[in-house]
């Protein structure tokens, strides 16, 4: 958040998944609630709701659910049952999985991509759910391309068709440890991804306090 308003960003979009993997579900959602304008509802969101069965997440997740589940206040349950998977804003597509399939689908290839494109109604959609920072462009004539995406890199997207993951703020999957998220100018429509430095050790101390799969801990330091 001090990254956020350092930057100066008008507004916060939340893509989802707020607790399922950390050791701190109530202070992530009352601090989403409080400063997030958009926020979704993820897939560990919906299981921790009871929307999704537990049985359809791997074996970690399923645990940190049902723990969260036991944890989770009720008005900070209450508010996450209210959140959707996909919504607009500022004419942004914003999903937390991708156009087609708000709550599953994992965007990773530039073939998922040429069929979010062909599903979405917007010129630029936000997703989330991979954990990875990820750019897919799409012009009128051309097939998707698409490419990950490291701290300090842009994209010009006043054109054509985008898919933009600004990559997870609190259990990156792309070997960088930091935080990742996404500085979009609604008005240019130009994207910088931001890299924020955070207490790993911190969260994955907490992680084993709450006798959480160490598996949680570990890979936060190696951005897994």
């Amino acid at each position: 958040m001090a990254a956020v308003d350092a930057i100066g960003a008008d507004e916060l979009w939340c893509l989802g998944d707020l607790v399922g993997y950390g050791a701190d579900p109530n202070a992530c959602v009352e601090l989403v609630r409080e400063r997030a304008s958009v926020c979704l509802a993820g897939n560990h969101d919906l299981a921790v709701t009871g929307e999704l069965r537990l049985d359809d997440f791997s074996r970690g997740a399923e645990l940190a659910a049902s723990w969260t589940i036991e944890v989770i206040g009720e008005s900070e349950l209450e508010w996450l049952s209210s959140l959707p998977s996909k919504a607009k804003a500022e004419e942004v597509g914003l999903f937390h999985g991708s156009p087609r399939d708000p709550v599953w689908e994992y965007v990773t290839s530039t073939l998922l991509a040429d069929l979010c494109f062909d599903t979405m109604r917007t010129r630029i959609g936000l997703i989330g759910h991979s954990h990875v920072a990820l750019a897919f462009h799409r012009t009128e004539t051309e097939l998707a391309t698409g490419d990950a995406r490291r701290g300090g890199d842009s994209v010009d997207a006043s054109s054509d068709r985008w898919l933009l993951n600004p990559g997870s703020v609190g259990q990156p999957r792309d070997g960088d440890p930091r935080a990742a998220w996404l500085l979009l100018d609604t008005e240019s429509s130009s994207a910088i991804w931001q890299r924020t430095e955070y207490d790993v050790v911190g969260a994955a101390a907490a992680i084993r306090a709450a006798r959480l799969p160490d598996s949680l801990a570990d890979r936060l330091q190696y951005g897994q």
